[in-house]
């Protein structure tokens, strides 16, 4: 019986810095979760990880997984079949202050894995290929709030460190609001605005880098064979890496709104309350030439996997019955409620500090041997401090920045930090009131205005079921000064007498990723 169908058409004008057309991509669902563990075969092989992770794709995960493990498994949590690549990313707990348990936070609908073809002859990945994104013991930010334009982006604002850390993301959910921007926030609110604002819970987003060195398929701390490009999704590779592989972009929402009103606040697996040590794990595991074919053909605009022939898809339910057999160590550890403390004793650290090494509340000390993380940014950068950037802030640490603007600078005082509840945490942490400049500067915006056509075809109930778009069309272009801050110096007063310490898709998505900006939609 022929499908009916109908034409919906739009025109979906915007304002953007870059008049770049849309990249291919698209978007990997992950609606089931192979595992929960204390499993990382990159940083730990062969031993516990001391924090818990959510985990995602082939069941052949374990302790000691690599590339033919993965390939070995029997099935993926994924929606292609010949993916058995592993994605994983520390579990998100609530921590009851009124009882001292901590609640595992649901995930809504899984993993989202984008595979973004940004940049020109982009690569599969090489065999054995993996990586790490983020740092799980970084406790601030240690630029700008909010980012300068990205056009501002140079000397240390293009540093690795500094992209490694704009590449993490909390986008609050209400889809009855306009959507935020990706990665527009790199810090997790505290837990009173997740409760007024964030009715569908927050959007935890990650990039990975996508600047390859071209020869290793991985590096003592599975970082330094990567790099991100300038704009962090986009933009030049530096020296050394300059072959461009498959950017692969994170996104798992997590309902904190079901914690709405009770006493507490979130953190990480780390121990981390502040959202600045998030990270995320890569182990390829692409059957042999899938995924090159894929970056070949597969560019279709959509992002949709259904609209590239090479992937063959299973459903939602199949993908849910795929898990991995958890090690006989671990198999007795209940992750989903901890009574009288956090997953295996991690004191949860709120910062500013670097949070290693790993502290304990039993006093244990970590049983891994694992190379010493050091923090990516110190050489750049000094003195740290607490400041407040209102209530949507949360436990938010930025670090004085130099400019060798010569412009004026105003001067306004900060109140304290926002946070209310007692800390878990063994030492104080002194959080002082500081005094912040913002440096002005005259800036020339380029402002492009574009228009282009989609066309959205819709079975009989209406049933999006394929999605066409036309030309991208500059419709006018125009040029404006304005005067706006490119960097911020704070100062700090002289440390007072130690105190106990203060703590603190169901919209539409749109079918098309342009450069620089995507829809989003609950998983």
């Amino acid at each position: 019986m022929p499908t009916n169908m109908r034409f919906d058409t739009s025109v979906v004008a915007f304002l953007a810095a870059f008049s770049g057309v849309a990249d291919a991509f698209w978007r990997l669902p992950c609606r089931g979760r192979s595992g929960l563990a204390r499993l990382d075969p990159l940083v730990s092989p062969g031993e516990p990880s001391y924090h818990v992770h959510t985990v995602h794709g082939s069941n052949g995960f374990g302790m000691e997984a690599d590339m033919n493990s993965l390939l070995g498994g029997s099935c993926t949590s994924c929606a292609v079949k010949q993916d058995k690549s592993a994605y994983w990313a520390p579990a998100l707990y609530f921590v009851d202050e009124d009882t001292g348990d901590s609640e595992l936070v649901d995930e809504v609908g899984g993993l989202l894995a984008y595979y973004l073809l940004y940049g020109d002859d982009v690569q599969a990945f090489p065999d054995n290929f993996r990586m790490i994104a983020g740092d799980p013991f970084q406790r601030n930010f240690t630029w700008p709030v909010p980012d300068p334009p990205k056009s501002e982006w140079t000397g240390d604002q293009g540093s690795q460190a500094a992209l490694a850390q704009k590449a993490l993301g909390f986008n609050c959910l209400n889809y009855a609001a306009t959507a935020e921007p990706s990665l527009g926030r790199h810090f997790l609110p505290e837990k009173s605005y997740l409760d007024e604002h964030c009715t569908d819970g927050v959007r935890f987003e990650l990039m990975f880098p996508s600047c390859w060195n071209g020869k290793d398929v991985d590096s003592d701390d599975h970082k330094s064979h990567m790099a991100y490009p300038s704009l962090v999704m986009d933009g030049t590779c530096p020296e050394g890496f300059e072959t461009r592989v498959v950017s692969i972009f994170f996104e798992t929402i997590w309902n904190t709104y079901a914690f709405k009103d009770r006493n507490g606040y979130f953190a990480l697996s780390t121990g981390d309350p502040t959202g600045f040590g998030y990270h995320g794990d890569f182990m390829h595991g692409w059957e042999s030439g899938v995924l090159e074919e894929a970056v070949k053909t597969c560019t279709n605009p959509s992002g949709q996997v259904e609209d590239c022939p090479v992937f063959e898809l299973q459903s939602e339910l199949e993908q849910g019955l795929c898990s991995f057999d958890i090690p006989s160590i671990l198999k007795d550890e209940d992750l989903t409620t901890i009574k009288g403390g956090f997953p295996n004793d991690i004191v949860v650290e709120w910062g500013p500090e670097y949070a290693f090494p790993i502290q304990y509340a039993n006093g244990n000390q970590p049983s891994t041997t694992s190379a010493t993380p050091k923090p990516t940014n110190d050489a750049d950068l000094g003195l740290s401090v607490s400041i407040d950037l209102g209530a949507v802030a949360g436990n938010i640490h930025a670090a004085e920045s130099k400019t060798e603007s010569t412009s004026t600078t105003t001067s306004t005082t900060q109140p304290p930090p926002p946070p209310t509840t007692t800390s878990t945490t063994s030492t104080s942490t002194w959080t002082p009131t500081p005094t912040t400049s913002y440096v002005k500067s005259t800036v020339t915006q380029e402002i492009v205005w574009v228009e282009q056509q989609i066309v959205v075809m819709v079975d009989e109930n209406d049933i999006p079921v394929k999605t066409e778009t036309g030309v991208v069309e500059i419709l006018s272009t125009a040029y404006k000064t304005v005067t706006r801050t490119v960097d911020t110096v704070v100062t700090i007063p002289t440390e007072p007498p130690a105190e106990a310490p203060a703590k603190r898709d169901h919209h539409d998505h749109l079918k098309a990723h342009k450069r620089h900006q995507h829809g989003h939609h609950a998983q």
